[in-house]
């Protein structure tokens, strides 16, 4: 720091970077180009968040990219920050920018920080999910200051988030300092000269109520027939990439329908700063027909203040704030009639139109990129000169053992190779689909469950694997049987069933994976599908006599009371289930045998992993116990004197009193102790059972009996097994799915710690 205490121009701005379209790229780029205006000698450098399949040619600002996706990027972004001594860090906050649950990805970024750090909060919930508010809570309380961009958004810092009033600035959005013009001025650039312009700009999404103004224009039209309605924006890139064009087609349809379509103009690409202010200037009225109230902040509705719109808007948080005293005028929530007779006003009453223009520029000197610029410079040299005054957080690199393992990037290359229009093969030789095995409900099932587990660790705002999602629920809905009420198992490639039912344990994994996409799916077509078959399926398996059968229904219940906790059905059968398990292992177990039956056999942790969830989520201790000594004594067996792990072998399995089998182990084997480990260490919170789940992860990668990997990270596949002197080079269906499954399970296991 200088003598006066001003920082001496080492600020990081972490965030997303412009040429991304996104409305926070756009405002951090403005606030970085407002300062280094006003602080020429300073070192502005941006963090760049990369959304998933995209890449950027980002500007020589730009000195450092975080994976979206890969919470280790985030670590290493706050080892280059650290490493390079920035002066202070200026986090652009919004949950869908960054990877985790509620963006929880971030947090490791934050933790390891040792300069302080600034964050601008673009979105401030007052009913947050809990994931959200664990999030902002933690955020709040890593960070050294907080900006709101409306006094709203204080307020809920203050009330839902308890973060202390001295800790908050506020600091509106930025907008352009542009003179007060006349529209028509304007309007010849866009080929609209001679008519009233009404329009609307920003990133297109359903929840912008465009469609509300477009049923308005009849009866607007019909007092001020010159009226020309312009939609200035592309569609959001996370909603194009989930359902393309449809808002935008459906407006347009919407248009032709009500016999408009010759008094709107669409501009279907992202615009330049510079079009953006010439598109508010040519305008006479702005609209922001909102459908959400739940909106703490606006730049768009920023910037049509900022240039002196007449501006219309439905009463969203920010609009009721910017648009008080007479600076605008507000219309309820999806009412056409009532944009309709507003528009008209407006447009009826020149002088009052212009007064409220006038008012609204006025305002808009408060809060010009300069202004903004100089209170952004006060907050992060107020919390530069704060932490001067604390103890200064000495930089120590972490080694390996203070810091959580980095995991593989996933690769879905090989999921996809495997999966056609019918859904997931069975077989591979090599990397290559076999045919004449056909297909699977077992590996459906399995790769259904992967697939919405990977929504979660997309994060936020992000499309699911829908294509593939719909893919392996047709294949399930067609595998069951509703006139026997249980599911067939093998399907050949010319699509002939060539069994009549599937075991027990494979008609409860089916269940297991309709559970996860009725407790986990955003998606109601997947849920409506999976619920028309969840209530027979559940049924039958009351039937089973299997006990890694009731397991797989148990886990399977537990993911669908996530969302229906009240369903009695379900409860009850938990109930049933878990006792039988529990008496099975009473009448089993001895000093010597902590198990539930006299045979390990394939999926053995399943057991255990069904005895924790029940226990831990029906409050009964003894099926808790039950599942954490069986699953303790399971990896004890399962541990060579090395240290590695060594699952029960498929060729003889392990008998009461016999010899283990030794080879061939299997991927499943690996995926089943990780799944229950982790559950493990949700119900204890001891750290050991994390260590037992990266050990069995290791396995994949090399840690193993011929220290040879299973996982191919260049198709994203796995291979199928460990022999007694090699490794089974084809890459099928279930090893893939297990390792994915590993991967996708650790992922958000690390990502709950980061919370």
């Amino acid at each position: 720091m200088k003598a006066n205490g001003s920082i001496q121009g080492r600020v990081a701005f972490v965030g997303s970077s412009v040429p991304r379209q996104c409305g926070i790229a756009t405002f951090a780029a403005d606030l970085c180009d407002a300062i280094c205006s006003a602080h020429s000698d300073w070192d502005i450098c941006q963090v760049a968040v990369t959304d998933p399949d995209s890449s950027y040619e980002y500007p020589p600002r730009t000195h450092f990219e975080i994976a979206e996706r890969d919470v280790a990027s985030y670590r290493r972004a706050a080892d280059f920050l650290n490493i390079n001594n920035f002066s202070v860090v200026c986090l652009q906050h919004e949950y869908g920018l960054f990877g985790g649950p509620a963006g929880s990805h971030i947090l490791s970024l934050l933790r390891e920080l040792r300069m302080p750090v600034v964050t601008t909060l673009h979105s401030i919930l007052r009913e947050p999910t809990p994931p959200q508010a664990r999030v902002t809570k933690e955020l709040c309380r890593l960070s050294d200051r907080l900006v709101a961009m409306s006094h709203k958004g204080v307020d809920f810092l203050k009330e839902i988030y308890k973060v202390p009033a001295e800790k908050i600035d506020f600091i509106p959005h930025g907008v352009p300092d542009v003179p007060f013009v006349d529209p028509n001025f304007y309007k010849d650039q866009f080929g609209v000269e001679g008519r009233s312009v009404l329009l609307t700009f920003g990133l297109l999404s359903p929840d912008k109520g465009i469609e509300y103004v477009i049923e308005a224009l009849l009866s607007i039209l019909a007092a001020h027939p010159n009226v020309m309605y312009m939609i200035v924006g592309a569609t959001h890139p996370a909603l194009k990439r989930r359902e393309g064009e449809a808002y935008r087609l459906s407006l347009e349809r919407l248009a032709q329908q009500r016999r408009v379509a010759a008094n709107v103009l669409f501009h279907n690409r992202f615009v330049s700063k510079e079009e953006l202010v010439e598109f508010l200037c040519a305008a006479d009225v702005y609209l922001t027909p909102y459908l959400q109230r739940e909106q703490i902040t606006s730049g768009t509705l920023s910037y049509a203040v900022g240039t002196g719109k007449a501006i219309i808007s439905t009463p969203y948080w920010h609009a009721e704030e910017l648009l008080a005293d007479g600076r605008g005028w507000l219309v309820p929530f999806k009412d056409a009639k009532a944009i309709a007779e507003t528009a008209c006003y407006v447009l009826d009453h020149e002088a009052e139109r212009h007064a409220a223009r006038k008012r609204a520029y006025m305002a808009g000197r408060e809060i010009t990129w300069p202004q903004v610029a100089t209170r952004y410079v006060e907050t992060l040299e107020r919390a530069r000169s704060e932490r001067a005054h604390r103890a200064r957080a000495v930089f120590t690199a972490k080694t390996l053992d203070k810091r959580p393992r980095e995991l593989p990037p996933l690769n879905l290359r090989h999921l996809r190779q495997m999966t056609d229009d019918t859904g997931m093969l069975q077989h591979a030789v090599f990397i290559v689909p076999d045919y004449n095995h056909g297909y699977t409900t077992d590996d459906n099932a399995r790769a259904l469950v992967l697939t919405i587990l990977l929504e979660e660790i997309a994060g936020d705002g992000h499309p699911p694997l829908t294509d593939l999602q719909v893919r392996y629920m047709a294949f399930i809905w067609n595998a069951f049987d509703p006139a026997r009420g249980h599911f067939r198992n093998f399907l050949s490639y010319d699509h002939r069933w060539l069994d009549e039912q599937m075991p027990e344990d494979g008609h409860a994994r089916a269940l297991w994976a309709l559970s996860t996409v009725l407790g986990r799916s955003q998606d109601e077509g997947l849920r409506g599908t999976a619920g028309r078959i969840f209530d027979q399926a559940l049924t039958k398996a009351l039937e089973f006599t299997s006990p890694r059968a009731w397991a797989f229904t148990l886990i399977g219940i537990h993911e669908y009371l996530r969302r229906f906790f009240g369903a009695r059905a379900a409860q009850n059968a938990r109930e049933t289930l878990a006792q039988r398990l529990l008496d099975l292992f009473k009448a089993s177990r001895s000093d010597d045998w902590v198990w539930f039956e006299g045979t390990l056999a394939y999926t053995n942790a399943k057991l255990p992993h069904a005895m924790i969830l029940s226990g831990r989520w029906m409050n009964r201790p003894d099926m808790l116990e039950a599942g954490l000594t069986s699953l303790d004594w399971l990896c004890r067996v399962q541990k060579s004197a090395e240290g590695h792990f060594v699952p029960i072998g498929t060729n003889g399995f392990m008998k009461r009193g016999g010899e283990r089998a030794r080879f061939d182990q299997q991927p499943i084997e690996a995926y089943s102790i990780i799944s229950a480990c982790l559950e493990a260490y949700r119900a204890t919170g001891d750290s050991r059972w994390q260590g037992e789940a990266q050990c069995a992860f290791d396995w994949f990668l090399g840690a193993n009996d011929l220290h040879l990997p299973l996982y191919d990270p260049t198709t994203g596949g796995c291979r199928d097994g460990l022999h007694p002197d090699r490794v089974n080079q084809n890459q099928g269906a279930e090893s893939t799915l297990a390792f994915l499954l590993s991967l996708v399970e650790m992922k958000l296991a690390q990502s709950e710690i980061s919370e």
